[in-house]
């Protein structure tokens, strides 16, 4: 019998810059902190042409819209440093395991 193998469809994610341009990002991961939903992005451009750096990732916040979901641009400052210590600790746990 031959073994069936899933592999993991990236989702793509196409938004609308300040500009009117079309960016496609990647979604790496779903994080939840204090009730909200955050998204882990990863601008396929970025990942594209800079293959040998480390891929710059985007934090934007999920709101439900219906059946689907927004994601916002997080503009409070302080809200953002939060998110990102917290995801940088959950990195540096999953590291220490």
């Amino acid at each position: 019998m031959a073994r069936e193998e899933k592999e993991e469809e990236k989702q793509i994610i196409e938004t609308i810059d300040e500009d009117g341009n079309i960016v496609n990002f990647e979604l790496f991961d779903i994080i939840e902190f204090e009730g909200k939903e955050y998204a882990l992005l990863i601008p396929i451009e970025i990942e594209l042409e800079n293959e040998d750096d480390e891929s710059r990732v985007i934090l934007m916040r999920l709101t439900k819209d219906g059946d689907g979901y927004l994601f916002e641009v997080l503009e409070d400052e302080d809200e953002f440093k939060k998110v990102s210590s917290y995801i940088e600790n959950l990195a540096n746990e999953e590291e220490d395991e």
